[in-house]
C-alpha cells in the first residue's frame, strides 16, 4: 500500500524568491541541513526536467533523483527516487508553491507517495514528514532569513562593509555629454536605512533639469565632487540597517525620494522612501512609472478633482506623465485633449485615452481648443516659457492651470492680475511635499498599482538603455522623440 505524507507552511518572503531557490533542483546541500553534498549528473542544468541530482546525506545515505516537470507559471516541480540506500520505494514528490495576501508570503506544499518495506511505514512516514519535509521548511526559512541566497549578489558577503556600484556622475552643468559612468561604492545601510541592488532607474525631466543646473542647491556639482542624478529605481533589497521597518534582504522593492543619486546599480537610501512591490509590477515598469503615477494621481485628484465631463488639456501627452494623465482622465469620465508634436505620438495618445488630438510642433493649440471645447477646465502643462500665453489663452473661466515642468525654458512668474482675468487658479506642484511621509508614499503608490491592475492606467511603452548610457538617453528624452516612458538597466 503506497504512503501518503503532505506537509504545508508559510514562508515570510515573496513567492519569486522563494521559488528561485526550490526551482534549482541542486541548491538543498545549501539550505537543507540533512544534506551533505549533492551535484547534478552529466553536467546538465539544474533546473532541466529529465536531469538527475546525485547526493549523500549526513547520515552517510545516499540518493539519486530524477525532475520529472518543473512549471514556473505555477511554481511547481515534481521529481522522483531512482536509486536510494533508505528503503524509500516508487517515491514521487512534488513541491507546490502559492503567493499569499498581500504577495510578500509564500504558502509552500510539499506533498509525497511512496512505498516501503513491510513493518517500517509508521518509521519511514515519520522520517520523511519530521526529517525531511518540516525540517526544510525550517532549513529554508533560515536560509533565506540570513540571505543566504543572495551570496552571489554579494549581500550575506557584504558584512557591512561598501558594495562596488556603477554610478553615472556629473561633474559638471551642461549637456548629456556631461553624465559619465565610474565605479563607484554603496555604504552599508545605517539605522533606517536599506542598500538596494538596483535593476531598473526611472529617467524623468527633473533629472535634465538638474543636468542643466536649473536647481543647484538640489544637485550641487563640481570636478572634485561629481554629482549623481536620478529620483527613483526599483530593485531588490541586499541589507538593512536596525530600524528599517518591515523590509527584509530579497524583498523587491521601489523607491522615490527627493535627493538625486539613483543613477547607479547599487543605492543605499532610507527605508522611508521605500515601498514593496506586489507581484504583478516588474522591475521595469515600477521604476518607470513610480514617480510619473503617483505625479498623474496628484494632478487629478488632488489639484484637479478631474469629475465626468470635465475638460482637460495634456501637453506632451504622448510622454511619460501624459500617456498616465490621459489614460487616467478618461476613466474618470473626463474630456481629454492633447498636444503631441508628430502624428506617430497622436496615434499613441489616442491609445491611451487621448479623445482629441492636437499635432504642433509651435505651441499653438489656444485656438483650437477654445473653437471646439470653449475652453479647458484644467490644463495639465510640462512645455514651460514657450507656451505660456498660449495656455492662458486656452484655459477656460475659473480653470486651473498645473505647471509639472518647463521643457521649454523656465516658466516667467504668473502674476495675480494675470489670473484673476479668467478666475483661474495655478499650481506648481512638487511631489515630494505629497509624499513626504513613508504612509504617504505607500498609500499613493498601491493606488497607482491598482490602476495598472485593474486597467484603469495603460502601461506606457519603454525605452531601454543601459546604465552607462544615460547620456544617450538624456537626449533621447530632449529631441521630443521619445513615446512613453525612459529607464536605464543596471
Amino acid at each position: 500500500m503506497l504512503q501518503r505524507v503532505t506537509r504545508s507552511t508559510v514562508i515570510d518572503a515573496p513567492i519569486e524568491r522563494v521559488w528561485a531557490v526550490l526551482r534549482d533542483f541542486n541548491s538543498h546541500d545549501q539550505w537543507h541541513e540533512v544534506v551533505d553534498h549533492s551535484r547534478i549528473e552529466g553536467g546538465e542544468g539544474s533546473d532541466r526536467v529529465g536531469c538527475v541530482r546525485s547526493f549523500t546525506l549526513k547520515d552517510g545515505n545516499r540518493i539519486r533523483e530524477q525532475l520529472l516537470a518543473l512549471s514556473d507559471t505555477e511554481h511547481r516541480s515534481t521529481y522522483c527516487i531512482v536509486e536510494a540506500t533508505v528503503p524509500l520505494q516508487r517515491y514521487v514528490a512534488t513541491v507546490t508553491l502559492k503567493p499569499v495576501t498581500d504577495g510578500n508570503r509564500t504558502f509552500w506544499h510539499w506533498e509525497s507517495t511512496f512505498a516501503t518495506p513491510p513493518g517500517r511505514e509508521r518509521e519511514l512516514r515519520e522520517m520523511v514528514a519530521s526529517g525531511v519535509y518540516e525540517a526544510g521548511f525550517e532549513n529554508l526559512r533560515r536560509h533565506l532569513q540570513q540571505a543566504g541566497d543572495l551570496r552571489g549578489r554579494g549581500a550575506a558577503d557584504a558584512g557591512g562593509r561598501p558594495l562596488p556600484s556603477r554610478q553615472v556622475r556629473l561633474h559638471a552643468y551642461g549637456g548629456s555629454e556631461q553624465l559619465e559612468a565610474a565605479d563607484g561604492e554603496a555604504p552599508p545601510p545605517r539605522a533606517g536605512e536599506v542598500r538596494i541592488g538596483q535593476r531598473a532607474i526611472g529617467v524623468n525631466f527633473i533629472d535634465v533639469y538638474l543636468r542643466r543646473g536649473w536647481i543647484p542647491t538640489m544637485l550641487p556639482v563640481s570636478s572634485a565632487s561629481p554629482g549623481v542624478p536620478g529620483m527613483e529605481a526599483a530593485g531588490t533589497v541586499i541589507d538593512v540597517g536596525e530600524g528599517a521597518g518591515t523590509l527584509l534582504p530579497g524583498d523587491r522593492v521601489a523607491y522615490l525620494g527627493p535627493a538625486p543619486g539613483a543613477y547607479c546599480s547599487v543605492r543605499t537610501v532610507p527605508a522611508e522612501w521605500v515601498v514593496r512591490l506586489p507581484t504583478g509590477i516588474d522591475d521595469e515598469t515600477a521604476a518607470a512609472l513610480l514617480l510619473k503615477g503617483i505625479t498623474a494621481d496628484i494632478v487629478l485628484r488632488d489639484l484637479g478633482h478631474v469629475r465626468p465631463g470635465m475638460r482637460v488639456l495634456v501637453h506632451a501627452a504622448a510622454g511619460g506623465v501624459g500617456l498616465l494623465v490621459c489614460s487616467w482622465a478618461r476613466k474618470l469620465g473626463a474630456i481629454v485633449i492633447g498636444t503631441v508634436s508628430s502624428e506617430e505620438k497622436a496615434r499613441v495618445a489616442r491609445e491611451h485615452g487621448c479623445g482629441h488630438v492636437i499635432v504642433t510642433r509651435e505651441y499653438r493649440f489656444a485656438e483650437a481648443v477654445q473653437r471646439q471645447f470653449d475652453g479647458a477646465d484644467l490644463i495639465v502643462d510640462g512645455l514651460g516659457e514657450a507656451a505660456r500665453e498660449e495656455n492662458f489663452a486656452a484655459l477656460a473661466a475659473c480653470g486651473h492651470w498645473v505647471s509639472l515642468g518647463q521643457a521649454s525654458g523656465a516658466l516667467s512668474p504668473i502674476s495675480p492680475d494675470m489670473l484673476v482675468q479668467k478666475s483661474a487658479t495655478f499650481s506648481r506642484p512638487a511631489v515630494f511635499h505629497h509624499v513626504a511621509t513613508q504612509a504617504a508614499l505607500a498609500e499613493r503608490a498601491q493606488r497607482v498599482w491598482q490602476a495598472l491592475a485593474d486597467g484603469t492606467l495603460d502601461p506606457p511603452p519603454l525605452s531601454r538603455f543601459p546604465l552607462d548610457a544615460a547620456g544617450l538617453a538624456h537626449a533621447r528624452l530632449e529631441s521630443r522623440a521619445t513615446i512613453g516612458a525612459l529607464v536605464l538597466i543596471a
